[in-house]
């Protein structure tokens, strides 16, 4: 692609010959070859301004900065306001434009970003369309799969990714938008078609995410000036501020207040391996209120809060309900509220929790169904908000009968450390707990313990199937650890 079409409407100064050819557009200087532009991004750990000068020892010519930087004479340089918005406008332009031809929903919020965005690719598969999903668990369309270090990846991947979708057929795109993507400018330049706001509660604050709540808040809030239709949860106490001043009109749903569309009688049933979820959707229409009766095979509470949030963007956009009936029930996101399927007398339990509003909900969807007793597997992540290790051993130890606390992801902090934070607040509540630093053994450990009528939980990991400890990620699957283990009881118990 020439130069020139590659920057178009993006304002920059410097000299150039806009017929330059292009091939390929770079943010990391390793990547560094001819004919492409190096994007110098300023990051929490790394300044890509440092390294201009090794990319252009590996052949690249031009570059684009916001920052002064020395390079020999035959290099372009194209001076910016932002690298970061450069980088998402200019891969914008690279790959064609492409969320301008697919129907686009972008999802934020502490917690149900990813429920909410697989219910509404579930919803609207079954209406006929070809969905496209980018978030948490990954980047899924046609036969591609990419596992994601981020929920909102660099603004290069997400246009790149988007030309992908458009060329698979696919009609629409579904994605989480982080605070921080949002911050970091990953998502700028894109209108999408749909915002949706699930809630807000403290979370993603330290020294390498936000630095104080209004920060978090200001980021989250983004999504709303740069979506054509908003789509909000009244019930949360930050509605206002999240909603006051945005250009686009919102459409609210709500369990508690008046709204747009309402969930109702909610109820929390046992079936077969599996726990269920109804409720009734009130929804205003010219004509009065029209009344559905919805079915979930996930369980619980925010659950039912996921589910009206998406149902709310089908409706608003033809999905009859027959489609939005089906397309929950076969709804199915991996590691959250995942039951996995040992078929014992004791339950175990899959999520992705890892916040004091996320394990909160998670205890109080668990104890609607009665267990006997609730053990808890869990650790906190390294180089994240060392504030929520507390208040997390606080709130776990407090709602489980046995809490056993381990490793989650430890990065380049030491296990014990970050396990002697966590029992600050698990010290709090004088309630029955062990320390197993390795998770594979402390899983190993619920189940051993594990009584009829018990639910094991395994918090904080969900969907991933790694453990990242001092860079290296190896492979851990907790649904396979728990299958193997379990198996392997069986056989020494058919032998004995």
């Amino acid at each position: 692609m020439l130069l020139k079409d590659i920057l178009k409407e993006i304002p920059v100064t410097g000299t150039y010959d806009g017929n330059i050819e292009i091939a390929d557009i770079i943010y990391d200087s390793r990547n560094g070859k001819p004919d492409t532009i190096f994007v110098c991004i300023s990051g929490f750990q790394t300044d890509g301004h440092k390294y201009a000068m090794d990319a252009y020892e590996k052949g690249v010519r031009v570059f684009a900065v916001e920052k002064k930087v020395e390079l020999p004479e035959d290099a372009v340089v194209l001076h910016t306001e932002s690298t970061r918005k450069f980088l998402a406008l200019a891969s914008a332009n690279f790959f064609g434009r492409p969320a301008e031809k697919l129907f686009t929903i972008a999802v934020t919020g502490t917690k149900g970003k990813t429920s909410t965005c697989y219910m509404m690719k579930s919803i609207f598969e079954a209406s006929g369309k070809k969905v496209g999903i980018m978030g948490n668990i990954g980047i899924f369309y046609g036969d591609t799969v990419v596992h994601l270090n981020n929920n909102t990846p660099e603004s290069f991947e997400i246009h790149k990714h988007l030309r992908g979708m458009v060329d698979a057929g696919c009609d629409m795109m579904i994605m989480e938008a982080s605070s921080q993507g949002l911050m970091m400018d990953r998502t700028y330049g894109i209108q999408y078609d749909v915002g949706l706001f699930t809630n807000l509660s403290p979370d993603h604050i330290g020294a390498f995410e936000h630095k104080d709540f209004d920060e978090y808040l200001t980021s989250k809030k983004k999504l709303f000036f740069q979506c054509k239709h908003g789509f909000a949860n009244i019930d949360n106490e930050h509605f206002s501020r999240m909603t006051e001043g945005v250009p686009c009109p919102i459409t609210t749903f709500s369990m508690i207040n008046d709204a747009d569309f309402r969930a109702t009688d909610p109820k929390f049933t046992t079936g077969e391996n599996c726990l269920q979820t109804e409720f009734t959707c009130l929804e205003k229409t010219a004509s009065g209120v029209e009344k559905t009766l919805i079915d979930l095979n996930i369980p619980g509470y925010f659950t039912i809060y996921n589910a009206i949030g998406a149902i709310s963007v089908a409706r608003r956009f033809g999905v009859p309900y027959p489609a939005i009936q089906e397309g929950l029930k076969k709804t199915f996101v991996k590691g959250r509220m995942e039951i996995v399927p040992i078929y014992k007398n004791y339950t175990v339990i899959i999520d992705y929790a890892h916040n004091e509003v996320s394990v909160q909900s998670l205890f109080e969807t668990i104890k609607i169904y009665n267990p006997k007793r609730i053990i808890s597997v869990f650790g906190c992540g390294g180089n994240r908000s060392k504030l929520r290790r507390a208040p997390m051993g606080e709130i776990i130890a407090k709602n489980s009968d046995i809490s056993i606390v381990t490793s989650d992801n430890s990065r380049f902090e030491r296990i014990e450390d970050i396990v002697q934070d966590i029992l600050v607040g698990v010290h709090r509540t004088n309630k029955e707990y062990v320390v197993i630093y390795d998770r594979k053994e402390a899983i190993h450990h619920a189940i051993d313990i594990a009584k009829k009528g018990d639910v094991i939980l395994l918090i904080g990991k969900g969907h991933e199937d790694y453990e990242d400890i001092e860079g290296v990620k190896r492979p851990f699957s907790e649904r396979q650890i728990v299958l193997d283990y379990v198996a392997e009881k069986d056989r020494q118990q058919a032998t004995n």
